[in-house]
């Protein structure tokens, strides 16, 4: 009698090794499933737009052309770019207080947009969301952003003297050197008439110029020359990357982000960064071990970021290592310039809008400075209308339009319904700041909503550019003076008016970015 296939000897081996695979995948179906089920009951009580079974909510945020807002699996990406934010405001007036958004079929991003939820969720100390922040750190490495728990109350204690206020005056006089080696090129390029400029590209190198010389002590040429442009088109193009992998479902694995092609791109961008910033770290060793070496004790006048960080890990040298360093210096790198550029670049933008309100601004300045020859700490505190114009174009674009955390404990909000651990909640910004709800007219540009008697009587949640509780922005103090000391010089020099021809799309990314640049006329005042 013929033998049974099974009883050769490949066969066996490989009918088990079938089972054993069948079994898996089984099991992961059903843990899958369940993880589906569990969501659909923790999100019952919430209502929100229908989502499809699979592709979540691809259908429900189809644009007017007709095209999907959401395509694919990338569902809550897309409806936060490409000049569709109107369709995430839309289900912000619909749903009260927030909704869930469902990204593929087995994760759901719980968004919330309201005061009272804003300040629940902030007053608690959760780690940052594991899929946010996971994918941030082959470009951080775990620093501020990503750490939590005792590590990142240690890091927070060691870096806050970087931002001391004795510090930030002694940066007031830098940066106003940085705005006017820009505005300089500025002079050039309107020469002899007014002329359109693409103004985000300048503003960015010019951040990334003063950050170089307040918080690492570099001086550098990177505004004249392209040296840095590399270090800022990765920059954006990893921000990009990263963004795509968070709405991207199945990229949120591991090994197949690792070997797709958006996955090779995102390590050759992190190489580019990492050059660049361990290049900071060792010049400012080698200069240290140089002045050791000659006996120049000599001290400055204060320390700089990076003189505080390796101060740190001089006297924390078991708890405070290389890594620690090389993530805090790239945390401040990356998030320190973009931010502040965006910041800058939205607020001539919505002046060059609003001529009235840039008008006004120009004669407080004029005021106050004269003709702008010098600039000083003490003078940043009088500009009290340019100051209201700043928190209101942070409010119509705030630099990070959402920030999320992952639920290590169930939360109640203060309407009775809860969530339980394990949920990603993200607070949307963008969704706080264009709420009917607490803002008259959400989309019209006035400064008067900050106005003191106004601001007393708004809940201390409604206006969060640089989010709040114990996780605050560290440089929000940092990043207010150099956009006053920028706008400030800018408007002294230069009249701007839109270029209707090209109006600012917003890409709502990691940062706030414009789809096509900021393109503004410019006039240079006599």
């Amino acid at each position: 009698m013929e033998s049974s296939w099974l009883e050769t000897r490949w066969a066996r081996p490989l009918y088990l090794a079938f089972v054993f695979c069948l079994a898996l995948g089984l099991l992961q179906a059903i843990k899958l499933y369940l993880r589906r089920r569990r969501l659909l009951r923790d999100l019952r009580p919430f209502p929100g737009p229908p989502a499809h079974w699979f592709y979540g909510h691809q259908k429900v945020m189809e644009g007017r052309d007709g095209e999907g807002c959401c395509r694919g699996h990338q569902a809550g990406g897309e409806l936060l770019q490409d000049g569709k934010m109107e369709k995430f405001e839309e289900l912000v007036e619909k749903y009260h207080c927030a909704f869930p958004c469902w990204v593929g079929p087995f994760q759901a991003f719980f968004y919330i947009y309201d005061p009272d939820y804003a300040k629940t969720f902030l007053g608690r100390t959760d780690p940052k969301s594991k899929y946010l922040y996971k994918f941030l750190i082959p470009c951080l490495g775990k620093g501020l952003l990503s750490l939590d728990g005792p590590k990142w109350f240690q890091h927070r204690r060691l870096l806050t003297p970087a931002f001391n206020v004795n510090i930030l005056k002694s940066y007031v006089k830098v940066m106003a050197h940085s705005v006017n080696t820009m505005l300089g090129k500025w002079e050039k390029i309107c020469s002899p008439q007014d002329t359109v400029v693409e103004v985000y590209e300048h503003i960015d190198l010019m951040t990334l110029d003063i950050l170089m010389k307040c918080a690492f002590s570099q001086e550098t040429n990177c505004q004249i020359s392209s040296t840095r442009d590399l270090y800022v088109k990765a920059t954006f193009e990893a921000s990009k990357i990263i963004f795509y992998r968070l709405y991207s479902f199945l990229h949120h694995h591991d090994i197949i982000f690792k070997f797709s092609p958006q996955g090779h791109r995102l390590q050759e961008m992190v190489k580019i960064l990492h050059k660049y910033t361990e290049k900071v770290i060792q010049d400012r060793k080698k200069f240290l071990k140089d002045e050791k070496k000659h006996g120049n004790t000599q001290k400055q006048k204060y320390q700089d970021f990076l003189d505080i960080i390796l101060s740190a890990q001089a006297e924390n040298d078991n708890s405070f290592s290389d890594i620690d360093l090389r993530s805090e210096v790239n945390t401040f790198m990356l998030a320190g310039h973009d931010t502040t550029a965006g910041s800058i670049s939205w607020l001539l933008y919505y002046l060059a809008l609003n001529p009235e309100h840039q008008e006004r601004c120009r004669e407080e300045i004029r005021g106050i400075l004269g003709d702008g020859s010098s600039i000083t700490w003490d003078q940043l505190g009088e500009m009290a209308y340019t100051t209201m114009c700043i928190k209101e174009s942070l409010r119509l674009a705030p630099p990070i339009p959402s920030i999320s955390r992952e639920l290590s404990k169930p939360i109640t909000f203060p309407d009775g319904r809860s969530l339980p651990a394990g949920i990603t909640v993200v607070l949307s910004i963008w969704g706080l700041h264009h709420n009917p709800a607490i803002w008259e007219n959400p989309k019209v540009f006035d400064p008067l909503r900050f106005s003191q008697e106004n601001s007393e009587q708004r809940h201390p949640h409604s206006f969060l550019p640089f989010s709040a509780g114990p996780r605050n922005c560290i440089g929000q103090h940092f990043a207010m003076i150099e956009l006053k000391v920028a706008i400030a010089l800018i408007l002294l020099r230069f009249k701007v008016a839109p270029d209707p021809t090209r109006p600012l799309v917003f890409l709502h990314k990691i940062v706030l970015k414009a789809k096509d640049g900021v393109h503004l006329h410019l006039k240079k005042l006599s």
